[in-house]
């Protein structure tokens, strides 16, 4: 996977590079059109100077004059006589430039009639520059070049007269700034990378930090990550936080589970070696008893599997389900269970109760429930199930039995995985309870167990309404 800083370094690179290319470009069609706006000023105002000194009377020799003060190296202006043959001036100075721009910038005088008076600069090229067709601005192409162009006609002399700059000055101009913007960002660019990248190594730390205290911890080390970090890893720290909970909660059930699993296993395996020896003695009473050990035995294995692939099992998905035809399948399952004992097995209360819940989950939690209900039930005893619902509307199952009961101060307790009561003749592993409690926890339901008042217990299961 790509490194967080490599990504922002080069994503902010990328980023710089081009918002400097929009800037400089953004920058050079604003100055672009700036600058024509005030060289169109120009143009349009040194036509009006030059009106305004022609004398009211404008005669060839004014012209010749004024010829003869524009004209500069290599492009003498020319006066016409009745539009036909230029004609020189004979007496004048050597034409002097002043600067190397003046040879992109030209002036031309026209009669009413649009013949030519006067024509300056490299309007002088080959034919005489295009007369003015209208005042304002305009764009000439001529000998091979583009020009601006601004055109007026003066009432008092009745000339025309336009003033023009070639395009490519105003484009120079327009280079020379944007590469004096571009130039200083292309010598910076390194810079502010090295920075950028300087910020963002600074930046990561605390990402780095939170990294090497999780890399650097033992496997069995599940202290909480004690670390400043800032706000967008607070989420993080405090999720690594949670999950270090939760696995140390997993371990310690694993350890328990583990262990309390060895120690219920230890005691009928060896019940049984004993049984098994006095078999083999000769006590024929000992092979019932045995098989009674294997009978305890398996059960013990089968609910420690249960409990397991629940510790390891995620909760499932709740769907809308009929408890009636659950409960009646596993009572027909177990009835043999309680013929054999003589008791009593009866369903009561509703015939349909629709629930919320796992389907295998909810068939698992009552055949722990009724299977618990008829062991510790004598024979000839009473088993009840009931199928209701409570005045708001919750689903409920009932299962009471004519048993002993549960000692008062061990109800809250006997949940507990592998809690029995002291006196209790009826074997089992304690974990039928511990099962029903975890599976109703995790179908969102309640459990609650009560001595009846004349004897045995009753459970309740009840899931909230949808």
């Amino acid at each position: 996977m790509t490194s967080i800083r490599y990504y922002l370094l080069r994503t902010l690179a990328l980023v710089l590079i081009v918002a400097g290319g929009v800037a400089v470009l953004a920058a050079y069609l604003i100055t672009d059109h700036e600058l024509e706006e005030v060289l169109d000023t120009q143009l349009s105002l040194h036509s009006r100077i030059v009106a305004g000194q022609l004398p009211d009377d404008v005669q060839d020799a004014d012209l010749t004059r004024l010829s003869q003060a524009l004209s500069i190296p290599d492009y003498p202006a020319e006066t016409y006589r009745d539009g036909r043959a230029p004609a020189v001036g004979e007496d004048g100075a050597s034409p002097r430039l002043y600067h190397e721009e003046e040879r992109k910038l030209a002036m031309g005088i026209w009669n009413a009639d649009k013949t030519p008076r006067l024509l300056q600069g490299k309007w002088t090229q080959g034919t005489p520059f295009p007369a003015p067709e209208e005042e304002g601005f305009r764009w000439v192409d001529y000998a091979g070049q583009r020009w601006r162009v601004f055109s007026m006609y003066d009432d008092r002399h009745d000339l025309w007269l336009s003033m023009g700059q070639r395009s490519d000055f105003q484009h120079e101009i327009v280079a020379r700034i944007t590469w004096n913007n571009l130039i200083p960002m292309l010598v910076l660019l390194p810079v502010m990378l090295w920075l950028m990248n300087r910020i963002i190594r600074r930046g990561l730390q605390p990402i780095r930090r939170l990294s090497n205290q999780v890399q650097g911890r033992h496997a069995r080390d599940l202290r909480h990550i004690e670390l400043d970090v800032p706000r967008e890893l607070a989420g993080l720290h405090r999720s690594l936080n949670d999950f270090i909970d939760r696995l140390g909660d997993t371990l310690e059930r694993e350890r328990r589970f583990t262990a309390d699993a060895a120690h219920e296993l230890r005691t009928p395996l060896a019940a049984l070696r004993i049984h098994l020896d006095n078999a083999k003695a000769g006590e024929t009473a000992s092979l019932q008893k045995a098989y009674t050990g294997i009978e305890r035995l398996q059960r013990v294995v089968e609910q420690l599997l249960v409990l397991a692939r629940l510790d390891r099992t995620p909760d499932t998905q709740a769907t809308s389900i009929d408890l009636y035809p659950i409960v009646i399948d596993l009572m027909a399952d177990l009835w043999p269970l309680a013929h054999d004992r003589g008791q009593r097995l009866t369903l009561e209360g509703l015939h349909q109760l629709r629930i919320q819940a796992d389907e295998t989950e909810v068939g698992i939690l009552f055949r722990n429930l009724l299977d618990n209900a008829l062991r510790y039930t004598p024979e000839g005893g009473h088993v009840e199930v009931e199928l209701g619902e409570t005045t708001q509307g919750n689903a409920q199952i009932r299962v009471r039995d004519s048993g002993p009961g549960i000692p008062e101060d061990l109800l809250e307790e006997v949940t507990e995985r592998f809690r029995r009561a002291a006196d209790q003749r009826t074997t089992g592993s304690g974990l039928g309870l511990s099962i029903v409690l975890e599976l109703a926890q995790r179908q969102h339901a309640t459990l609650h167990l009560r001595n009846r008042p004349e004897h045995g217990l009753e459970a309740t299961i009840t899931w909230q309404a949808p």
